[in-house]
């Protein structure tokens, strides 16, 4: 949330035990205020709409109306505000009901300190976020080295979050070799690394910088051209533009998921592509990401334990409500000699392989251990070929999306 900017909490639960036990755990945290409680649905959908918390949190079972259809009421009227759902009924079935309804998250009751605080953080940052992204405001162009922003009324630039639950699959050189591919005189773009403690992708190209995200962070509320220009890296060879990781682990801290979402959210204003690189860990940045990315290039290898890893992550996009559609599903370093094809895979999961990078080791490991991405060096070389393809395919898919979108802009105006 923004410096000194609480997460407003409502509590919605029949049972005042509950109420008073969950307000006593909230106010230790610094960063959370609780703005209200409430004892049924009914009454939940109206505080809601007198008071405009942040994140309520819902009980399921309430004699008037049950927290799901509250829930729905609420998403219905203000998209913005985040439900987490608490139940004593842990099945999928609540689960996947609470979902549909516009839930956020889905804690079993009595949930752990930890880990309510830590849904209620997550919750905060995407109710700021879609805040955000409902206040219009018009950009004039600023002359400089950065060149115009994207004005009013223009589609905003597009945010590729590149993923893979298991580590060790490629992200990093998928994600660098991508954004050169895509950026040119015409389409700008922005390589972010989003592994906020163990980021590569400025040693994958060679460049050292004194900037980095953590100084952004602090000024999210207040960005503009000019301090984006001076933190970001210029790779040379390519004019690509880099929003390097911190340099020390431990300066990770420093930087907040809401803190993360509003610098992409900047990026998206002055570039036509913002790609993101994560860590296979779920972290609140990399949920940040996944939460405000319009694609979601999901990597996998031909190893089971990826194939499993990248199952679960779809069922848990499911579970978000995050639709597939968002996801271009991507095999990396795919060898022939393996029985483990990606039509196989394609069926087993549901989901489909639209692109394929050949395995071609000697070549990647070559040109992570120069800093010169392969893409720059031979267009010819598997590999290569295999991102330039892919980056059609993500052109193909934000085509698609546009054309779906554009109907809805034309209506609004």
């Amino acid at each position: 949330m923004p410096t000194g900017e609480k997460i407003r909490v409502l509590i919605v639960d029949d049972v005042s035990e509950t109420r008073e036990n969950v307000r006593k755990l909230l106010q230790f945290e610094s960063d959370v205020d609780v703005v209200g409680v409430a004892r049924t649905g009914k009454e939940a959908i109206q505080l809601s709409q007198d008071l405009n918390p942040d994140v309520v949190l819902m009980d399921i079972n309430m004699p008037d109306m049950d927290g799901i259809s509250a829930t729905e009421a609420i998403r219905a009227k203000q998209p913005a505000v985040q439900v987490i759902i608490l139940s004593v009924q842990g099945d999928q079935n609540y689960m996947r009901r609470a979902m549909l309804a516009g839930a956020r998250d889905f804690l079993t009751k009595p949930p752990m300190g930890d880990e309510l605080i830590s849904a209620i953080r997550r919750a905060g940052a995407m109710a700021q976020t879609e805040r955000a992204k409902n206040v219009q405001v018009q950009v004039a162009p600023v002359v400089g080295t950065m060149g115009p922003m994207i004005g009013y009324g223009a589609p905003k630039g597009k945010v590729v979050t590149i993923y893979s639950p298991k580590g060790g699959t490629g992200c990093t050189t998928l994600a660098v070799n991508l954004a050169i591919t895509l950026n040119n005189e015409d389409t700008r773009v922005a390589l972010v690394d989003g592994n906020l403690q163990f980021g590569d992708v400025a040693v994958f190209l060679n460049e050292q910088g004194k900037n980095t995200i953590v100084d952004l962070a602090p000024r999210a509320e207040e960005l503009d051209p000019e301090i984006v220009e001076d933190v970001m890296l210029k790779h040379s060879a390519s004019g690509l533009h880099v929003l390097a990781a911190p340099s020390r682990p431990e300066y990770a801290e420093r930087v907040s998921s809401s803190q993360f979402a509003k610098v992409l959210e900047y990026l998206r204003q002055m570039y036509a592509y913002v790609i993101v690189d994560t860590a296979a860990l779920l972290t609140d940045a990399t949920l940040s990401a996944i939460d405000v990315s319009d694609l979601i290039v999901l990597v996998t290898t031909q190893d089971i334990p990826a194939i499993k890893n990248c199952r679960l992550f779809l069922d848990l996009l499911q579970t978000l409500g995050i639709e597939r559609d968002r996801i271009l599903f991507v095999m990396n370093r795919y060898d022939k000699r393996i029985n483990i094809t990606p039509d196989r895979v394609t069926e087993n999961l549901k989901q489909e392989i639209v692109s394929i990078i050949p395995l071609d080791e000697a070549t990647a490991t070559k040109a992570v251990n120069r800093g010169v991405p392969f893409v720059l060096e031979s267009k010819n070389q598997p590999a290569a070929r295999g991102v330039f393809s892919l980056a059609e395919n993500v052109r193909a898919r934000i085509a698609a999306q546009e054309s779906v979108d554009e109907p809805n802009r034309m209506g609004r105006r």
